[in-house]
């Protein structure tokens, strides 16, 4: 036995070298592979991308080598791909599915295995439990046709997905407004998948765009990580103030998230983020559908809904539920905590890049900078404060569970409890209408204790109730 691989909140991230490796790799690929022939898909096709991790381009070869010899049509990106772009393209080439090798925001030592279906979205729960189901025990069992003999037969073709992707990026947003209007935009593409695209997006024009950690770095210098918060967007909120810059565009190592850091060198939490584009969507550009949200982002969504008379709806963590429901309902605009925006017209997938467009075209729509695109919005929700703690943890899982379960506090943060969501972890409503969520990662060995509150002087004790209700001290 090889050891089982487990399918998290989005797929598959191992350490590399350790778990991660092409044996791995390919047995995951014939697991899809049997899946998608199992639902009668023999000779579809599949896109298969990838991003800047150490050895992401072999590891896709990889994978293309295992679809191509299950008689599936595989078309590889000509290089390093933005999610969003790879999840584009299963739209636009007609595919049944999609393979995007990359750990997105993980430490550098990961890397990973998404898989998207037809509509270039996160596959469901269900789905990823039939995956992982098939995935063989051993890579004796995984059937591989060479990569320079499935390229030769016409099995794998490469190509390049810009062109696609950016067209229906201009179908979505007037670029020109953005383009004429003088702004100093910085972006932070974090090593990763976004390097270049805002530039070759806004080029033209009286805007300058410049790139800091724009190239490949698989070790990402300045960050523990290539995720967009705090304090891995440090160096780029410092570059914000010493170039002068009107606002930080930062994307994460795949580009499928965002963070934004204001004028003023400030980081806007990703809470904030979703509660902008909400209003963006309502109030600016005057369009109207639900909003899909997790259980662990913002309640400012909701009071727009209200203002807006849209409906809102709340599932578990992860774009595996929030899809689905953008999907279903025709959603406006679908997100998470993590920084992650999907938006109606387009597919059913986080795109950091055009979340970045649409705050840079709301700042021009507007005349605003982002401290006063915060100050709009808080005449129409009130403030909002949010702030999170990630934590190793040792022990059983099931006994933490047990443990936060049999707490029961009456008070956290000295906000009285209203009551207990446990749908995807164990979410705590408080009585000024904010919230404190612990939830255990579906992708890392970590806690994560999040908090929304009306009032900035108690986030920090709503974080220590929710430690020690934890048990961590």
């Amino acid at each position: 036995m090889a050891g089982r691989i487990r399918f998290g909140t989005d797929g598959w991230r191992g350490r590399i070298a350790d778990d991660y490796t092409f044996e791995n790799v390919r047995r995951c690929s014939q697991g899809f592979a049997d899946y998608l022939l199992g639902k009668g898909l023999r000779k579809a096709s599949v896109v298969v991308g990838y991003d800047r991790r150490f050895h992401s381009e072999n590891f896709a070869s990889a994978v293309a080598e295992v679809l191509a010899a299950n008689d599936l049509q595989v078309y590889l990106t000509n290089g390093a791909t933005p999610t969003p772009a790879i999840s584009y393209s299963t739209v636009n080439k007609g595919a049944v599915a999609a393979v995007n090798v990359t750990a997105s925001h993980n430490p550098p030592t990961d890397n990973g295995f998404k898989v998207r279906d037809e509509h270039g979205g996160a596959i469901d729960p269900q789905g990823l439990a039939e995956i992982e189901a098939r995935i063989p025990d051993t890579g004796d069992k995984v059937k591989q046709l060479p990569y320079a003999e499935a390229v030769s037969q016409g099995k794998i073709i490469l190509f390049d997905p810009a062109p696609a992707y950016i067209e229906q990026i201009q179908r979505l947003v007037n670029l020109q407004p953005i383009k004429d209007a003088g702004l100093n935009i910085l972006v932070d593409p974090m090593w990763g998948n976004g390097i270049g695209w805002f530039p070759r997006l806004l080029d033209g024009g009286r805007s300058k765009v410049m790139e800091i950690h724009n190239h490949r770095n698989p070790i990402f210098p300045e960050m523990s990580r290539p995720e967009p918060i705090p304090p891995n967007v440090n160096a780029g909120l410092a570059a914000t103030l010493s170039e002068g810059a009107d606002v930080l565009i930062i994307t994460d190592g795949d580009a499928d998230r965002l963070g934004i850091g204001d004028e003023l060198g400030r980081f806007i939490d990703q809470l904030r983020v979703y509660a902008l584009l909400g209003y963006y969507m309502l109030e600016v550009r005057k369009e109207r559908g639900p909003i899909v949200k997790t259980l662990s982002t913002t309640v400012m969504l909701n009071k727009l809904g209200k203002l807006y008379d849209v409906p809102v709806y709340e599932t578990g963590v992860g774009f595996k539920y929030v899809a689905p429901k953008v999907l279903e309902t025709n959603a406006l605009l679908g997100g998470e905590e993590s920084g992650g925006y999907a938006f109606r017209g387009h597919v059913p997938e986080r795109d950091g890049i055009l979340a970045g467009l649409y705050i840079l075209d709301m700042m021009v729509r507007l005349g605003k900078k982002p401290s006063e695109l915060l100050t709009e919005l808080f005449k129409k929700v009130g403030a909002h404060y949010y702030d999170r703690i990630d934590t190793p943890f040792s022990g059983d899982r099931k006994n933490r569970e047990d443990q936060i379960m049999r707490a029961n506090p009456e008070t956290i943060g000295g906000f009285k409890v209203m009551g207990l969501d446990a749908t995807d972890g164990y979410k705590f409503n408080l009585e000024d209408g904010g919230w404190l969520l612990i939830r255990f990662s579906g992708t890392e060995p970590i806690m994560r204790v999040y908090c929304e509150t009306t009032s900035e002087d108690r986030v920090q004790a709503i974080l220590r109730d929710g430690l020690q209700i934890a048990g961590i001290k």
